[in-house]
């Protein structure tokens, strides 16, 4: 039986209420080979920590719906809230062996090298954004381990979970990759704890988690509030939003005749994306009014309900604004061979929230390299990334913010928001600017639609769409 100090017991309890009082999310990282002694440490950590605020996720072998999704999903879903304590027993690490190990690729497009980045870039944007992150590998020698095994063994009720973990030892080479992560250069670094004694194993834990939290208590004690500040060109001109609008309009007649084919079109897209098992993410920003919501209703008319989803992005909840800003989207990604259409999206980060102030200056800039990775992450699982940007002039705005104002049935699409929004046209106009340059890339590019002329701005999203969807099947058949 493991005794703990009572003065680290105590301890680690004032620090951990210390840090949910100053809303500080921790993710405490438990690894270790079968019958290391890491379920008997994580068990004295649990139960030093209050319930209250204190969530334990064990990671299980993937089961097919979790093939379905990206491969870091489930660690987005179990993100702790500001203040909370997430205890991971087994991790990201840990699914990646069972990954590489196993062979498994159904939610893996890329070598496993690009895989690992994705786990330090989460990593590190969880950092970034105030999460702490101490990460544990727990291990013995294989005499102790053996003898772990063998009284497991003796026991009628316990012998099925030797039998496991002795499978497991057979079929993954943990303790080699896990040594491989331990050696990197890591952004956060790993404490390794021998269990042979396991009442000093447990003190180098609860010491190694309060060491580091107090440093962080200390440190967010002593940084001043980050002032929020206007960086604005004052004079701003666009290089991007630069249409000659006159030009890019369709007929009606023309319209009429085109749209049914395309909308014909992205149904058999559907299909053959649901068959392939590729997930299609469609983010849609723009001005108040482009015509965003048109746009998505025309591409999605034909499709089977069954496999998209619609993401009609407001203002966060207070539940979502206790989490990563990426959380709320990063659980709304469709499974493989589904769609997902984003009505605005994780770029209220670097528009919305960098305007209205209500990120500051060094959130809203970082938050250009942590989407980029995010995105990656998605294009590594496989996902096909597609991004819009809903374009029209400041005249074609007001004529469309006067109609809404004048018909009962539109009523609702106007608010005094959008008003003030249009004040600040000018700011909206400079930070979509610098997203589209910042943010487009080979894997996730944005495109610039003119929407002065809606339906010409529809048929373009679709041609966009069915144009890329057409190679990433090619490239898949072939």
């Amino acid at each position: 039986m493991i005794e703990i100090d009572d003065e680290l017991e105590f301890k680690i309890g004032e620090t951990t209420r210390k840090t949910h009082e100053m809303d500080i999310p921790v993710m405490i990282i438990i690894e270790g080979p079968p019958a290391s002694g890491k379920s008997r440490l994580s068990n004295a950590l649990y139960m030093a920590l209050d319930a209250k605020y204190t969530d334990f996720v064990a990671t299980r072998p993937p089961r097919d719906i979790d093939l379905r999704y990206p491969f870091m999903q489930r660690f987005w879903n179990h993100l702790p809230k500001s203040g909370d304590v997430n205890i991971h027993f087994r991790s990201w690490y840990a699914q990646y062996i069972e990954y590489k190990e196993a062979k498994i690729t159904d939610n893996i497009a890329v070598d496993f090298k690009e895989i690992s980045t994705d786990m330090e870039n989460f990593e590190k944007t969880l950092q970034q954004n105030g999460y702490e992150i101490i990460k544990f590998y727990v291990n013995t020698s294989e005499e102790v381990r053996q003898k772990h095994l063998n009284k497991l063994k003796e026991n009628p009720t316990l012998k099925w979970k030797a039998e496991e973990f002795e499978e497991h030892l057979e079929l993954f080479n943990y303790e080699e990759e896990m040594q491989g992560f331990i050696d990197q250069k890591q952004q956060i670094p790993w404490t390794e704890i021998d269990f042979e004694d396991k009442n000093e194993a447990i003190n180098t834990m609860f010491e190694t988690i309060i060491d580091t939290l107090e440093k962080r208590i200390a440190t967010e004690e002593t940084t001043p509030v980050q002032r929020i500040v206007s960086d604005f060109t004052k004079y701003f001109e666009t290089e991007l939003f630069t249409f000659d609008f006159e030009k890019e309009k369709i007929s009606k007649n023309k319209y009429k005749e085109i749209l049914p084919e395309l909308q014909l079109k992205m149904r058999d897209i559907q299909f053959q994306l649901y068959q392939q098992k590729i997930p299609l993410i469609l983010v849609y920003e723009g001005m108040d009014a482009a015509g965003k919501g048109g746009n998505i209703k025309r591409t999605r008319q034909r499709l089977d309900p069954t496999g998209y989803t619609i993401n009609a992005v407001s203002a966060p909840t207070d539940i979502e604004l206790a989490h990563h800003y990426l959380w709320r989207f990063a659980t709304d990604i469709p499974r493989s061979g589904h769609i997902g259409f984003f009505d605005r999206s994780w770029y209220g980060r670097v528009l919305v929230e960098r305007v209205e102030g209500f990120a500051s200056q060094k959130e809203w800039t970082q938050a250009y390299d942590e989407i980029k990775d995010f995105e990656k992450s998605l294009y590594n699982s496989g996902a096909v990334i597609i991004k819009f940007f809903l374009s029209l002039d400041k005249d074609e705005q007001l004529e469309r913010f006067k109609e809404r104002e004048q018909n009962v049935e539109k009523q609702w699409k106007i608010t005094k928001e959008d008003w003030r929004n249009r004040e600040k046209w000018d700011q909206y106009l400079e930070a979509s600017e610098d997203m589209i340059k910042e943010t487009s890339t080979e894997y996730a590019p944005w495109h610039i639609i003119p929407g002065n002329n809606k339906k010409y701005a529809r048929i373009k999203v679709l041609k966009k769409i069915i144009s890329a969807c057409e190679k990433v099947l090619k490239d898949e058949r072939n």
